[in-house]
């Protein structure tokens, strides 16, 4: 059976889709994914009512990078069906049913719940929250309930209404949307400003108006600034002095900005360090850390392939988490997981020069995955199945307790 044939509408249930987390593994190992999407363009044509095949195409677009095309397919998606299964990869006794609602949009509008669940025995309903329709009649059942949508602009409306809903679900829910919703930038820095032990720069939100007219006295130079709901570096810049503004205004269209004092959380050593940490129940994992001369760092382009001497430092960071780096900031960590009050989320750090947490962002869409591959990254999988038993554990914990909505 081809992959494009396992798209086919499961009669007996919701849609089922190839999914993310599969088609993400392909592109991710360098497949070619232009003849399957040829087919499911194929299957649309004949088939102009099958939700999955439209889901997957709109999967395909974004990781060939083409995002208008993604969410026009995923809009149509959404107006034949607002509910998608995952089946659990080891379906049969004890196996937990699991309801997630989604927002619309890129990889990073959701928790990556795909990938979280990988080899579980979790069966995953994803319903699609549309902004100003009601919720999705006729959800399957469920054991528990999960909201994975992302703080964003676009989702807080989305959010916002789904606060009564959840209030009075008659399943537990875990990431209650009104504590998602406080995760803005510069919300988390409302919430985490006097946490003894984190460094959090103070973030402002200005239009253009107000940035234009920075001079230091709010925030001290330099700064770092991006466009509001920009994502992965997209527009994120560091500017030395307010004559930096201008050039930057120039090169940048959008009416907001998010502006915070830079910190130098250089190492002795002069390389930057940023950390990708999970944690779940409160307790916390340890995803990835990129090593790099540069301060803005992402995971792929930190050159952590290229370098043994990096992969072995991330191996023993990994390998030495719990002793070393969740001890020495467990205090601020607990402290942190308080304060947010979400059962799973993730966040970006970093270490000042003074032995402090520095946070870069908290959010329950950041992506955490085992597609690395294991002849370079052999201590990666090991390490997120830890990730992944953890969250599990977690949802089968939550889904035995009652809920104030249960009748």
């Amino acid at each position: 059976m081809s992959a494009a044939a396992s798209a086919i509408v499961d009669t007996s249930g919701p849609p089922e889709p190839i999914g993310l987390a599969a088609l993400a593994k392909r592109a991710f190992d360098g497949d070619d994914l232009t003849p399957l999407s040829s087919e499911l363009i194929r299957r649309m044509i004949v088939e102009p009512d099958n939700a999955a095949v439209l889901m997957d195409l709109a999967t395909i677009e974004h990781l060939f990078g083409n995002r208008a095309d993604a969410l026009d397919l995923q809009t149509r998606a959404l107006e034949r069906q607002r509910v998608y299964r995952r089946p659990a990869a080891k379906p049969g006794p004890g196996e937990l049913r699991l309801l997630a609602f989604m927002a619309p949009g890129d990889f990073m509008a959701n928790t990556p719940l795909e990938f979280l669940l990988e080899g579980s025995n979790v069966r995953l309903d994803m319903a699609y929250v549309v902004p100003g329709a009601p919720l999705p009649e006729g959800v399957p059942e469920h054991d528990l309930a999960f909201v994975a949508v992302g703080e964003s602009d676009e989702n807080q409306t989305l959010l916002r209404a789904l606060e009564p809903a959840m209030r009075r679900w008659p399943r537990p829910v875990l990431n209650a949307p009104e504590r998602i919703a406080h995760l803005s930038r510069e919300g988390t820095w409302e919430l985490l400003k006097e946490v003894p032990g984190i460094a959090i720069p103070r973030t402002l939100r200005l239009d253009r108006q107000g940035l234009a007219r920075l001079d230091g006295t709010d925030i001290p130079f330099p700064i770092i600034a991006r466009p509001t709901d920009s994502h992965a570096g997209q527009g994120l810049m560091k500017l030395d002095t307010p004559a930096d503004i201008a050039g930057y205004l120039k090169e940048h269209s959008a009416d907001e900005f998010y502006v915070a004092r830079f910190i130098d959380y250089r190492g002795a050593d002069g390389l930057f360090r940023k950390y990708r940490v999970a944690l779940i129940d409160g307790r916390p994992f340890a995803c990835h850390m990129g090593i790099s001369t540069h301060w803005m760092i992402h995971y792929l382009n930190a050159g952590m392939r290229e370098s043994a001497a990096k992969r072995a430092e991330e191996a023993r960071f990994m390998a030495e988490f719990d002793g070393d780096f969740a001890r020495r900031h467990a205090s601020a960590i607990a402290a942190l997981a308080e304060r947010v009050g979400l059962e799973y989320f993730g966040i970006d750090c970093g270490e000042t020069p003074d032995g402090k947490l520095l946070i870069f962002e908290a959010d329950v869409a950041m992506i955490v995955h085992s597609m690395d591959p294991p002849d370079l990254f052999p201590y990666k999988r090991p390490q997120m199945l830890k990730v992944f038993d953890a969250f599990r554990t977690m949802l089968a914990k939550a889904a035995r307790r009652p809920s104030p909505g249960r009748t």
